[in-house]
């Protein structure tokens, strides 16, 4: 079972908004993208998300891939592995959305918190490295920390769904070469 970073882009985020663009990024660096063409029952537009996210509904009417080809390209690739989003209950929403608009199971994939992602790589490095389980969590919130400055310097999410996406995968990357670091920098090797 291989990571994935997932993210979502969306029509709005009032009750009626609606999934138009998802991304997502293996830890190996595959990836995929796709504008979603709205399904016809969906109709909710914000013009202050597209001046967020730069896609105009025109756009996806014209260029996205229909909306249930999508949902099982989705199912079809992503099925069996660990799914992460930075936001999981937004992404989680538009995912069962999607799913539910092409007549599939809401929960033929689960999302899950990118921090659990970040949590399990520290963990597992420390593990390997002999550190004591009494300093996972400290260790773990100095390298979470360490890594999101780094993010922030980077600057703000570009609110397109392969960018955001990538960017995550970016940071798991860094919290893990961080937690390879740690164990021998800070002597917690006995």
């Amino acid at each position: 079972m291989g990571i994935v970073f997932l993210d979502f882009e969306a029509s709005s985020l009032e009750k009626h908004g609606y999934p138009i663009e998802v991304a997502w990024v293996f830890a190996d660096g595959g990836e995929e993208e796709h504008l979603i063409r709205p399904a016809s029952a969906w109709t909710d537009w914000s013009a202050d998300a597209e001046a967020i996210h730069r896609i105009s509904r025109e756009r996806l009417v014209a260029e996205g891939t229909p909306h249930d080809a999508v949902a099982r390209r989705m199912v079809d690739v992503l099925t069996g592995h660990a799914l992460y989003a930075t936001a999981p209950s937004w992404d989680g929403q538009w995912l069962s959305k999607l799913l539910r608009a092409a007549s599939l199971p809401r929960h033929a994939l689960r999302l899950k918190d990118t921090d659990e992602a970040h949590r399990d790589a520290v963990i597992a490095v420390l593990q390997r490295a002999g550190v004591s389980s009494e300093r996972y969590e400290g260790i773990f919130q100095e390298i979470l920390g360490q890594a999101r400055l780094k993010n922030d310097d980077a600057g703000p999410p570009e609110h397109r769904a392969l960018a955001d996406a990538q960017r995550e995968l970016q940071v798991w990357r860094d919290v893990r070469r961080r937690a390879e670091a740690i164990p021998t920098e800070k002597g917690y090797l006995a």
